[in-house]
């Protein structure tokens, strides 16, 4: 019996264009965790990250032909952006729903984390930074700084240029600092100085 495991994804995504659901098992069991990761990134839950790779997964599963080997990407910088396109998807029907809900009632929450850590408090206070950044800007780092992908992936990811992409990246870092400012993790003198 063939080892599967061993071809390369594109290999593995024409057997299954072919009818190999074997081929399917190798991709998802190989890139579910970091897909997952990515999904979680953009939208910050752990349901609707699940339920973005699984209806990225199921794209690919009922229609493989939307993978072209002539486009000349990686599969996994190819997957990611359908990965992005659908966790982008749940966090925008999450914001239709809380955008129908009433906040006034919450209670901040903050108070009660006094107790905590100063370092958990600005990683914290950073990753609600991040999810206040415009969503272009939001995916650039994530693709970036969390995933690791290099520049020119991520900017393939997002379907733009690499200087488009460095921009969108500078502003994020821009909107971070002042972000932490604001909340007085870091001194106005620290931001020019970094």
């Amino acid at each position: 019996m063939e080892n599967l495991d061993k071809l390369q994804d594109e290999v593995l995504v024409e057997r299954l264009k072919k009818g190999d659901h074997q081929a399917f098992c190798v991709l998802v069991r190989r890139h579910t965790q970091m897909f997952y990761a990515c999904a979680y990134r953009v939208c910050s839950d752990q349901d609707e990250a699940e339920d973005a790779v699984q209806e990225a997964f199921l794209k690919l599963w009922k229609n493989p032909d939307i993978w072209k080997t002539d486009m000349g990407a990686k599969f996994t910088t190819w997957f990611y952006r359908i990965v992005v396109n659908s966790a982008t998807d749940q966090l925008r029907k999450r914001k239709q729903q809380a955008s129908d809900y009433n906040f006034d009632n919450l209670e901040d929450t903050q108070n009660s984390q006094m107790e905590q850590l100063h370092a958990e408090e600005q990683q914290l206070a950073l990753e609600e930074a991040i999810q206040k950044l415009p969503e272009r800007q939001k995916l650039a780092l994530n693709l970036c700084f969390y995933e690791g992908l290099s520049n020119k992936d991520a900017a393939e990811i997002l379907g733009i240029g690499i200087k488009a992409l460095e921009s969108l990246l500078m502003r994020a870092k821009a909107g971070l600092k002042d972000s932490l400012i604001d909340k007085g993790f870091i001194e106005k003198e620290q931001q020019y100085g970094s």
